[in-house]
């Protein structure tokens, strides 16, 4: 799919029955790992959240992160920050790239991220928030979307009010983590204020429900009692990429296919090669450790496996030792 000027994200979205978004996470949704849940069927995928501020200053890492192949897809960038000027300027740097689109983060909880006014710390300033993204519609020709949260805290949840006013100065789509800053990822996220701006006659736009969507079950059921247009997969999809096929199967009838070892197996080294040719092997096998429970929760008797993976640094020695799993009731 080509990149997609002055169109609709609508328009876009129209393509997929029901559009299944991996969530950008900063430190797991790079290349190998958005590849990986592509090939699943995830439908958007977005780049990790990259400071905005960095880009205006091109620093490397940063202008990596916005690298994509074509297979990605329709694909975002999404960029965070706090001043109109380093915005403006990232999103343009963004724009040079020729995503699909330019997603801003306004949600982001960490207190790294929040303590420099970024992200969720937008939240306190709505009228900023506005103004900052009134900005980079203005400044791109390519669509801009949002990803935010319900408020700061629980006594502040103005998110109805804050999707109406930042669809008014052009944003195209926004994407709402039912919990606020306070809750952090604890809790049970709110889906309820998710529908109940969809459910606003005044909103045109795609409005995308994210937060603890775990299940193809629970992505199909939320679909039906918010009225979602879309939903953002998250931490549900680490070590677990087959989760956006598993909604695809449920959303048509489908039994849901559950890959055998061999198929996580095969998944794991092929993500494994991906992250080495761009960061390097070391790298690839040591960002790969926090995948592993995921991806074989299911399998009985794997800890000694897994233990050995944990401690392997080269992707030789941990397809060795994938290999050496031998239950009698291996799958």
């Amino acid at each position: 799919m080509p990149p997609i000027f002055m169109t609709q994200i609508s328009q876009i979205l129209s393509a997929f029955p029901f559009p299944v978004y991996l969530a950008p996470m900063e430190g797991v949704t790079d290349r190998a790992f958005r590849l990986q849940c592509k090939r699943q069927g995830a439908d958007v995928l977005i780049s990790e959240f990259i400071s905005s501020d960095a880009l205006s200053r091109e620093v490397d890492k940063s202008m990596r992160k916005m690298c994509f192949d074509e297979e990605e897809r329709p694909f975002g960038v999404q960029i965070f920050g706090h001043d109109e000027h380093s915005l403006v300027t990232a999103a343009r740097y963004a724009e040079e790239r020729r995503p699909d689109f330019i997603d801003i983060n306004w949600g982001c909880p960490v207190k790294k991220i929040v303590s420099k006014g970024a992200g969720a710390a937008i939240l306190q300033d709505i009228p900023k928030m506005v103004r900052l993204t009134a900005a980079v519609v203005k400044a791109v020709a390519l669509p801009v979307t949002v990803k935010t949260r319900l408020g700061w805290e629980s006594a502040d949840k103005p998110i109805v009010e804050v999707a109406e006013r930042l669809q008014d100065v052009g944003i195209q789509a926004i994407a709402i983590h039912g919990r606020t800053r306070a809750q952090m990822y604890g809790g049970e996220a709110d889906w309820s204020l998710i529908g109940a701006v969809k459910a606003n006659p005044r909103m045109r736009i795609p409005v995308i429900g994210n937060g603890d969507i775990n299940s193809a079950e629970k992505a199909i059921a939320y679909r039906e009692r918010y009225g979602v247009d879309a939903v953002m997969i998250g931490r549900a999809a680490i070590g677990n990429p087959w989760i956006f096929a598993q909604v695809k199967a449920r959303l048509v009838g489908q039994e849901e296919h559950v890959p055998s070892y061999q198929e996580r197996v095969d998944m794991v080294l092929q993500q494994l090669r991906t992250t080495a040719e761009e960061k390097g092997e070391r790298r690839a096998v040591l960002e790969m450790r926090s995948q592993y429970a995921g991806y074989f929760k299911a399998i009985p008797h794997f800890k000694n496996v897994r233990m050995q993976l944990m401690a392997a640094t080269s992707i030789e020695e941990c397809a060795q030792w994938l290999k050496s799993y031998q239950p009698l009731d291996r799958p």
